[in-house]
């Protein structure tokens, strides 16, 4: 099963001609979801060429102007396409007045539902079939909450020359042992999954932080990811304004991967006083602490692996 991230936008505060606001995108086979939604949004969704239409659920930081301005526009697109599921939108308290507020004075045109569901406590906000989203409290100007799609573990892998052994011919009777069921063999004994599959293994988990000063219970949040999406607006010399501002540096980000064991990071939401060319500074702190950081781009896709 597929699992990538489609970086729609890496800055912050305000759009610059090269750099979109911050907007994440991630595209889990069939299931598309959107985290923060800053202007310039659908610009980047139309040049990837993503299915926009199909979008389950808006994860939404906090409601700062740089984080949710492009999502009224993406609300009023939806309406000009059939569509039967209902688009979730999560966030901290604001979120629905802010909704219900740009839904009202623009005058929305909506012919679907949009269930908005504010969060007040850390805990599980959304969950599919085999995965979960749970947010978690971060420490800014305002409310504002970080997000963890993780997945739940995978059966282990499945042994076709043990299922022979054991008389269960190839067939549908292996997608059943593979899905967890008990089946019988050929000669009517019972075989159960555990006897054909491996070790249980791990799913893959995507983090998502952005605008808070550094905390340590962050790297607790998000450890283990395969990759963490991650706020570093400054670089360490700005360490007082970034505190004052309730930022994290590229350093801290890094302190954050670093402590979380996570796969990879990926540095976002960059301050509007760095030229695509003077990130270069932030990266290089950053990976000073943790080595597997990159620099997040417009447009750029990160592909999330399976650990095995």
């Amino acid at each position: 099963m597929n699992l990538e991230a489609f970086i729609l936008g890496c800055g912050g505060m305000m759009p610059l001609p090269y750099r979109h606001l911050t907007s994440v995108l991630l595209r889990r086979e069939g299931d598309l979801f959107l985290f923060d939604g800053g202007e310039g949004t659908q610009v980047s969704l139309r040049k990837l060429n993503l299915r926009w239409k199909k979008i389950n659920a808006i994860f939404v930081s906090h409601t700062h102007a740089d984080h949710v301005t492009g999502i009224p526009g993406l609300l009023m697109l939806s309406s000009q396409v059939d569509r039967d599921d209902p688009l979730y939108i999560f966030g901290p308290p604001k979120i629905a007045e802010y909704v219900e507020t740009s839904r009202k004075v623009l005058d929305m045109y909506i012919n679907y539902q949009i269930v908005v569901k504010e969060i007040y406590e850390p805990g599980i906000v959304y969950s599919g079939e085999d995965f979960d989203v749970r947010a978690f409290p971060l420490q800014h100007t305002k409310t504002c909450v970080g997000y963890a799609l993780e997945e739940r573990p995978r059966p282990g892998a499945f042994n076709p020359d043990r299922a022979r052994e054991l008389g269960v011919p190839c067939g549908p009777l292996w997608s059943r042992l593979q899905a967890g069921e008990t089946v019988l063999s050929s000669d009517g004994k019972e075989v159960r999954p555990e006897e054909v599959l491996g070790a249980t293994r791990k799913g893959r988990k995507f983090s998502y932080v952005t605008d808070t000063l550094y905390l340590p219970s962050i790297a607790r949040e998000v450890a283990g990811s395969d990759l963490l999406v991650c706020e570093g607006m400054f670089e360490h010399s700005l360490a007082a304004t970034a505190a004052e501002k309730r930022h994290m540096t590229a350093q801290q980000a890094a302190m954050v991967a670093r402590d979380g064991a996570v796969k990879k990071m990926a540095l976002i939401h960059y301050s509007p006083r760095y030229t695509d060319f003077e990130l270069k500074a932030l990266l290089a702190e950053a990976k000073e602490v943790f080595p597997h950081t990159v620099l997040s781009k417009d447009r750029m896709v990160i592909p999330i692996q399976y650990e095995d």
